[in-house]
Parts: C-alpha cells; sequence; structure tokens
C-alpha cells in the first residue's frame, strides 16, 4: 500500500504449453498485472495463434482481474539495424507482434529500440522511425507500442529521454505510441533514482521532455552496476546500487502508481514471488 493506493505487481511469465497458462502461473504467483512474449523469443518464426487458445486465454484474462498485459518483443528484434535481412525480420516480427496482442485482447507491446551497429544514432533512429510507421501502416488496431528506454551500451539507441522523443514524435500515429521506463536502465543511463530529489529530478526531466502521460509502464528492476555505468544487469529489488532507499522513493513517486513489472533474476538469493513481497513491503 501506498497512501493507501495498493501498487500494481506482476511479473515476466513463461507461456510454456499453450499461451493461456501464463494466466494461470499469474494467478498462482499473486500478480496484479503481467508481462509475456507471445512466441518465441529466440526464434523468428511464430505459430499461428489457434481460435481455442485464443479464447481460453482472454476467458481466463477476464476471470483473474489481472491488467493490464503487456507483449515483449522478441530478443531477436533489431528495428535499428543496418542489415537489411535483420532488419525485414525484425519489422515483420514487429507487426505479428501487434497483430497478436490485438486478437489477445493485449493492450500493450513493449520494444528494445536495437543498436545502430555502429552506423549512428541517426541512422538508427531514422531505420526505427521508418520500422513503426510500417507496422501501424500493416496493423491497424488500437494496441499501443511502448518504447523501452536503454541502459547506454555500446551502439544502443534510446537511452535519454530525448531520442525516445524524437523517434516518438515522427511516429505518424502518435497516440499508438507509450513509454516503458527500465529504473535499471535509466539508472546505468545517468539518470539518478536513490534519493527522493534525484527521482523527482529524473520524473522532472522526462516530463519537459517527453510527458509523463506517455509513461505507461514500469519495469521495476534494481542494477548490479552504478549510475552511469551503461550496462545492462538486473539485480534483485534492493540488492542493487538503487537499493531499498531508491525503491521506496520510486513507490512514492508519480512511477508507484503505474503498473509495475519486475524482470529480476530468480535464484539461491531470491525467487520472483519474493520479489514482489519486497516491493509490497517497501509500498507501505
Amino acid at each position: 500500500m501506498r497512501d493507501g493506493v495498493k501498487v500494481k505487481l506482476g511479473l515476466h511469465l513463461s507461456i510454456a504449453g499453450t499461451i493461456d497458462r501464463v494466466v494461470d502461473r499469474a494467478v498462482e504467483r499473486g500478480c496484479d498485472t503481467l508481462q509475456m512474449f507471445s512466441r518465441n523469443p529466440r526464434g523468428w518464426r511464430s505459430k499461428k495463434l489457434s481460435f481455442r487458445e485464443v479464447e481460453s486465454f482472454r476467458k481466463k484474462l477476464k476471470q483473474s482481474g489481472i491488467w493490464p498485459v503487456v507483449i515483449h518483443t522478441s530478443y531477436l528484434l533489431n528495428l535499428a539495424s543496418p542489415k537489411e535481412d535483420v532488419y525485414r525480420k525484425s519489422v515483420e516480427a514487429l507487426g505479428d507482434e501487434l497483430r497478436r496482442a490485438g486478437e489477445l485482447g493485449v493492450p500493450y507491446v513493449v520494444t528494445h529500440l536495437g543498436s545502430h551497429l555502429g552506423h549512428g544514432k541517426k541512422e538508427g533512429s531514422k531505420r526505427i522511425i521508418a520500422s513503426v510507421n510500417n507496422s501501424f501502416s500493416e496493423v491497424d488496431n488500437k494496441v499501443v507500442l511502448l518504447l523501452e528506454n536503454t541502459a547506454g551500451t555500446r551502439n544502443s539507441t534510446g537511452s535519454s529521454f530525448e531520442d525516445i522523443e524524437y523517434i516518438a514524435s515522427r511516429i505518424k500515429d502518435r497516440e499508438r505510441i507509450g513509454v516503458c521506463l527500465d529504473t535499471a536502465h535509466a539508472f546505468a543511463a545517468g539518470y539518478d533514482l536513490v534519493s527522493r530529489g534525484a527521482v523527482e529530478h529524473t520524473l522532472r526531466r522526462f516530463d519537459e521532455t517527453i510527458g509523463l502521460k506517455e509513461l505507461k509502464l514500469v519495469h521495476l528492476n534494481d542494477s548490479k552496476q552504478g549510475l552511469g555505468s551503461r550496462l545492462d544487469r538486473h539485480e534483485h529489488i534492493g540488492m542493487g546500487k538503487i537499493g531499498e532507499r531508491g525503491f521506496r522513493n520510486i513507490l512514492k513517486s508519480p512511477l508507484g502508481r503505474l503498473p509495475l513489472i519486475l524482470e529480476t533474476p530468480v535464484d539461491e538469493r531470491r525467487s520472483d514471488v519474493e520479489n514482489l513481497k519486497v516491493v509490497r513491503e517497501l509500498a507501505k
């Protein structure tokens, strides 16, 4: 609870078996919201969703009260790639994810923006813009694509709020674009999220650059590496460099009112359910 308001927490969960089983897993873990892949994240091909799968998923989701649900695009996608074969497959896969989300009644698809592989941020951004515009022209539904900020690793695009706004502002159907803020990525990219003042300053910068109304989802992750490290290394909540102090302040901020998806490790130190419990304790 945060000032009498329940935080909306969830996990990224497996779709192993049939896709409707991901809802069962979310219910078992006590999730309020949910993120998933809609297909094999390590392959380009996708199996068409059957009518039975879609109906079962929609029915279970409605009964569970879990909302919203988010589809994360495949690890293989690189919308900024200068390699034509990879770029073509990435654009096709993005369109496929938007279609699948529409079939399943999922409101959001979140995607990494990719790597320009040394060809420059401007060229990478140009390709991302073209890929999203193409996908939206091919898939006419109400699914919103969420652009996820990156940690600023070498050749990546989208680590700064300015980079994300540059891309978003050039999408023809801006109403179908939103932002997913990953706390570990933001911290690694140099946006401080530890003290109350730092969180307020970071969110003010976001609001002035992009607008807080565009922020639809938070990936709530701690960072193994320090502020501005530009290394994408997720850690258990409170065990990393953002720490418990940082997450208390994050949860008290406007970020705490958004759907929060944890992408933390699962190891002998802590399970995903235990991470949910820690966040709920910090939110009190």
